[in-house]
């Protein structure tokens, strides 16, 4: 098996792994954050800091449905003046929860993403989020981590190779979108 088919074969069978129920935990979630109008805030590093620009930008954009009220989502990872600061004046480890000390609405979501599950800010995140009462979501690879130790809903991939690991967060993050899209159109149906 050349390692092509190898790569794509060790996809299939981590996503046939999925565990389905942490999975619909994290679509009940964000469900319930849409309907309270809650903020969806999202954060990661490296790949994970792309699948989280991508995540918000999905939920953003591929949520919107004629009559209906948007998803409020933010990315942590976007304003790259505001975390070199926090970086520089601080620390790398503050990047994600001093941004969600100025912007967290009691009830909002907070999504952490990483391969590792270990991400010294995105577990401060998930830490910080926990303490005010925020509803913590984790996404990770490997063992885990500390963040599938510390979130209230864990989605842990059982896979032990970061571009695999990343590749099927991103599938994830889609599934979510789209999945979120198409609950909030049979919601404006049926209140018709």
């Amino acid at each position: 098996m050349n390692t092509l088919t190898s790569y794509f074969s060790q996809i299939r069978q981590t996503l046939e792994q999925l565990p389905q129920a942490s999975l619909q935990q994290v679509a009940d979630a964000l469900w319930a954050a849409y309907e309270r109008d809650a903020t969806i805030f999202v954060c990661g590093n490296g790949g994970s800091a792309a699948t989280a620009s991508h995540f918000v930008c999905d939920l953003a954009k591929w949520t919107i449905k004629p009559a209906a009220r948007r998803v409020r989502a933010i990315a942590l990872t976007d304003n790259v003046p505001l975390i070199t600061a926090w970086s520089n004046d601080q620390s790398y480890a503050d990047v994600f929860v001093e941004q969600l000390k100025a912007l967290y609405r009691d009830g909002d979501v907070i999504v952490a993403i990483s391969g590792s599950g270990n991400s010294p800010n995105v577990v401060r995140a998930i830490e910080w989020g926990n303490a005010v009462g925020a509803v913590t979501i984790g996404l990770t690879g490997f063992n885990g981590g500390r963040l599938h130790q510390i979130a209230q809903i864990g989605l842990h991939i059982n896979n032990h190779v970061m571009p695999q690991v990343e590749d099927i967060h991103s599938i994830i993050c889609h599934a979510l979108a789209v999945n979120l899209g198409q609950q909030i159109e049979l919601n404006c149906r049926s209140s018709r």
